[in-house]
């Protein structure tokens, strides 16, 4: 079985950063038990506070879903509204 690497990357607004932070550690304790969760890791870049990255691990891309329909993500969409300046996420697949 192949496991499912998601790396998300959120900018803050500048203004912003504190209020996207809080909002992005509540998502931690509660998405780490959800099913299929492996890991689920918030960073900050040491130069650009505003920059966010969660590295993921799913058991399947499946489980993964069901965590993105989850109403902790709802509530984290609707309380950073106008927050975010970018996010990308990419599901990735380890190769080595």
């Amino acid at each position: 079985m192949t496991t499912l690497t998601i790396v998300a990357n959120i900018i803050a607004k500048t203004d912003k950063i504190e209020l996207v932070k809080a909002e992005l550690l509540k998502l931690i304790d509660i998405t780490r038990a959800e099913a299929g969760c492996i890991n689920y890791d918030l960073h900050q870049d040491n130069e650009n506070p505003a920059h966010f990255m969660f590295y993921e691990n799913w058991q399947t891309r499946e489980l993964w879903q069901q965590h993105m329909n989850n109403t902790h993500l709802a509530d984290y969409m609707a309380a950073t509204e106008g927050a975010v300046a970018s996010f990308t996420l990419n599901e990735m697949t380890k190769i080595g």
